[in-house]
């Protein structure tokens, strides 16, 4: 990408054909040739450049998810980006690509639940076994890794707990033993990090969220290395795990402004994180405080934050942090996040999954507050008032 990032995405496309700034909507199942001869052209285009765009049956795609795909594809730095119909979507699709009977996959404590229910419950039933590793102690994947290990995937940030890790320990240990590497970096985007140009494998993002901007559509993106190009197409083309025109459009209309939204959740997150360490009673659990490993760990490959984070709660009543999250006026409570509008999630222990490594003390509560894009002097007067009910 020549230009800089936040350039390349107030031009990410431009048709001349009918003088429009944004893609055309195309929605279609049937793609008509005008002879056998022109649809068996496309065939042989497609098969010696499967990335080209050469599509036959709409199962395969359109023009307007090829320029998503296109533009995510520099973003990420990566091979290619697939799309899927959810952010979990994307997640099903790199597993099943590469994980067959009698494999292992080593995967993160803190991981987003749905991926943890798929991994630890739904793959046991097809022989395929999974460990989990201590994201604070990275020696738990080399304890955990045996000749079945296939992958090793990474949640980075940890979902609601925040532990930032070591990336490029994760991954010289995985070349060394030849196994794959995947990340869930769905908290930063390729705008704060790339994981396919550190040497991970699998790229995730839930473009629900940050992609989107505006919490009106679901869908999610796969970058991948060259290693698993193949294996991963082929996957997508047996489970039809495909996005729509109609979404795609929406979601790039929100990226334009990917970058703007981006630095003033960021922006926002830092005042409120600072405000919230003052409390006695709260840890922040967000990478503001310098001379933090996991401040160090987020600095070593990172360069900025996103909106969302966690507060450790210290309460003896446990109904008044429900009372603290649902006074809040600003925050709205549901799951999701990643728009434009703040959110606050008490989520009990068990909502974190069967997690091993998860040491909460007596009396200790996480709340996960995404920060919006509004004032953060009306964010931060919401928040002191709704904390004198903390008790």
């Amino acid at each position: 990408m020549a230009e800089s990032f936040k350039t390349f995405l107030k031009h990410t496309y431009k048709d001349f054909k009918t003088r429009s700034v944004n893609p055309p909507l195309v929605r279609t199942s049937t793609m008509v040739f005008k002879s056998m001869f022109d649809l068996r052209k496309v065939q042989k285009k497609n098969f010696k450049n499967p990335r080209g765009g050469h599509f036959e049956y709409g199962r395969q795609g359109t023009t307007t998810t090829f320029e998503l795909e296109k533009i995510l594809t520099k973003l990420e730095d990566s091979y290619y980006t697939f799309l899927t119909p959810t952010g979990f979507g994307s997640v099903f699709l790199c597993l099943f690509s590469i994980l067959r009977p009698g494999d292992e996959i080593i995967i993160a404590d803190p991981i987003y639940s749905p991926t943890r229910l798929l991994t630890e419950n739904y793959l046991k039933e097809f022989n395929i076994s999974t460990k989990f590793y201590d994201p604070n102690n990275l020696n738990t994947i080399k304890d955990n890794f045996t000749s079945k290990t296939k992958l090793i995937y990474v949640e980075n940030p940890g979902s609601n707990t925040f532990e930032f890790q070591d990336l490029t320990k994760i991954i010289l240990f995985a070349k060394k033993k030849s196994i794959l590497t995947a990340i869930d970096n769905t908290w930063a985007t390729p705008y704060f990090l790339k994981p396919i140009k550190i040497g991970f494998d699998f790229s995730i993002v839930s473009a629900t969220k940050y992609y989107s901007g505006h919490s009106d559509v679901m869908g999610g993106s796969l970058a991948v290395s060259k290693r698993v190009f193949n294996k991963v197409m082929k996957a997508q083309n047996m489970t039809g795990l495909r996005l729509s025109p109609d979404d795609a459009y929406l979601i790039m209309r929100g990226i334009r402004t990917l970058d703007i939204r981006l630095d003033k959740h960021q922006d926002n997150a830092i005042k409120i994180a600072k405000f919230l360490s003052k409390k006695k009673n709260i840890k922040v659990l967000y990478p503001y405080k310098k001379n933090t490993k996991n401040y160090k760990f987020w600095k070593k490959y990172y360069s900025g934050s996103s909106g969302l984070m966690g507060i450790k709660i210290k309460a003896e009543n446990k109904k008044s942090v429900d009372k603290f999250v649902n006074s809040l006026k600003l925050f709205g409570h549901g799951y999701s996040w990643g728009g434009y509008e703040s959110l606050a999630l008490h989520q009990e222990i068990n909502e974190q999954g069967n997690r091993k490594y998860l040491k909460l003390n007596k009396n200790e509560y996480i709340v996960r507050l995404h920060i919006g894009l509004e004032d953060s002097k009306d964010l931060i007067k919401d928040i002191n008032k709704s904390l004198r009910f903390l008790r």
